[in-house]
């Protein structure tokens, strides 16, 4: 029933004792104290007494005697030091129209390793302010739904959102075991987060397509990172990685897991050649100019590198044109062109004959007289071994540049963040394989 005031608070009380008749005509014996703890999923926990205050409903809530006096951090029990700072409050989910909220004194223990910390609270995680199935339920939203939705529905900020799942992340990380057991093949790159060469160093699993880890900048001892969380035995283990060629990458892999192979990704050694045929173009073009013939000046201009690029099944009718006048009138960089595509060639499926091909096409290109393409292939050389293992083994780091794609989308999501810490919090609950499943409901 709701009715009288408790004497201490012009707030309006929900008097437990009076409502021992029950729901039903016979009554169930059902008491308002049990029906908010059930109706809040509140376990371990004793509700003291609930009031309305205009549209929020309070609840004064205090740990059954089993689960006092234990450590905040660790749970583990402690000797009692204080009462603590005075009364704590916590939002919970909200029931109906009314926003909840849990109040309670919370005191202090001295943990042997923690020292003097807050002790635990069975609906709250350390240190925070919304309760766990609050911080569940708006972890969950944040990866299957919208930024707006999310902070409208659950009624908080976007900032607030960041640190909940920072929070529910770390918890996962611990419930999940050892997320890098038997990872053999990894791939490795690098990402812009934000403006003034931010990085985040990426690690993915080649065989689940999980995201394994995500740090800040782009350096050997970010890196260094992944290898000290895996381990000397699971780093032996390694026997793939997939990378750039990125020297600090592969000075990285080479000091922890020597043992791997490397793997050069093959769409960045395309990339190369395609810049190689660019600057070839630029070359011809300058040239053109300079003896004054405007017409292949014209001809060599900006719009025909799309015919230069794109793959021959792909072309227009007007891009054939193009490639055909090209051909007829430039020789070079008709070459350039013919070096391109049978660079492609080279990653085409296949057996071990691609790597003869490779060493062929090295082989044409330093001796192209293409000033771009000889450059090109003495920049190969020293990744020669790493692109024959790509060939071997058939290893590209398109499941690391599929993870990026998806990371800079939460990029644009996780903006109103202060701290790269949050990014990198929802990046893995979207991408890190965890289990998150909404309060309440049992696994499907």
């Amino acid at each position: 029933m709701i009715g009288a005031f408790d004497g201490r608070t012009p707030l309006l009380r929900l008097r437990s004792g009076l409502s021992k008749a029950g729901i039903g005509s016979e009554g169930n014996g059902v008491r308002v104290n049990k029906l908010i703890r059930v109706m809040l999923g509140l376990v371990d926990t004793v509700v003291v007494g609930a009031w309305v205050d205009g549209g929020v409903l309070v609840v004064e809530v205090r740990p059954k005697a089993y689960a006092e006096g234990r450590c905040g951090v660790c749970e583990q029990r402690c000797a009692g030091y204080d009462q603590g700072v005075g009364v704590r409050r916590w939002r919970a989910p909200d029931l109906g129209h009314l926003r909840v909220f849990l109040v309670g004194s919370v005191p202090r223990v001295r943990c042997p390793q923690h020292r003097v910390v807050l002790a635990r609270v069975p609906w709250a995680r350390h240190g925070a302010r919304h309760t766990r199935d609050f911080e569940d339920t708006t972890a969950w939203l944040a990866r299957h739904t919208s930024k707006s939705t999310v902070a409208r529905l659950m009624r908080v900020s976007w900032r607030t959102v960041g640190s909940i799942v920072t929070r529910v992340l770390a918890e996962l990380d611990t419930k999940a075991g050892d997320r890098l057991a038997g990872v053999r093949r990894i791939g490795i790159d690098e990402i812009s987060y934000k403006r003034g060469h931010k990085y985040l160093v990426v690690v993915v699993d080649h065989d689940t397509g999980r995201l394994l880890w995500l740090s800040p900048e782009r350096t050997k001892k970010s890196l260094g990172g992944f290898f000290d969380r895996l381990g000397e035995d699971r780093c032996a283990q390694l026997e793939l990685v997939s990378a750039d060629g990125a020297d600090w990458i592969a000075d990285m892999v080479g000091l922890r897991a020597p043992q791997a192979r490397q793997c050069m990704d093959p769409f960045h050694v395309v990339m190369w050649g395609m810049k190689a045929l660019d600057d070839t173009r630029r070359q011809v073009a300058a040239a053109a100019r300079r003896e004054g013939n405007a017409d292949l000046a014209k001809v060599l201009g900006p719009r025909c590198r799309f015919a230069l690029w794109k793959n021959p099944g792909d072309l227009t009718t007007r891009q054939r044109a193009t490639l055909a006048e090209i051909e007829r009138i430039n020789g070079p960089l008709f070459r350039a062109y013919l070096l391109k595509e049978q660079l492609r060639a080279v990653f085409a499926p296949g057996g071990a004959e691609r790597g003869v091909y490779l060493d062929q096409w090295l082989r044409w290109a330093r001796t192209s007289g293409l000033s771009a393409f000889v450059d090109l292939a003495y920049r190969m050389e020293p990744y020669v071994d790493e692109i024959k293992n790509a060939l071997r083994y058939r290893l590209s780091n398109a499941r690391v540049e599929s993870i990026n794609t998806k990371i800079r989308l939460l990029t644009r999501i996780a903006f109103g963040f202060k701290s790269v810490s949050a990014l990198i919090a929802i990046a893995m609950l979207h991408l890190g394989g965890y289990d998150l499943r909404l309060p309440g409901r049992a696994p499907t």
